[in-house]
């Protein structure tokens, strides 16, 4: 079992289940998972 999980999958992987859920939610999630990698960009891991 890894322990040591890239972030940018989990996040995609949990945007994706939440748009396929609740689709009106894809405009909040693209903006937010785009703010959460930017941020990784700038201030790294």
């Amino acid at each position: 079992m890894p322990t040591n999980i890239p972030l940018e999958p989990l996040i995609a992987l949990i945007a994706g289940i939440l748009i396929l859920t609740v689709p009106r939610l894809l405009s909040w999630i693209v903006g937010i998972y785009l703010i959460i990698i930017g941020l990784l960009g700038i201030f790294g891991r």
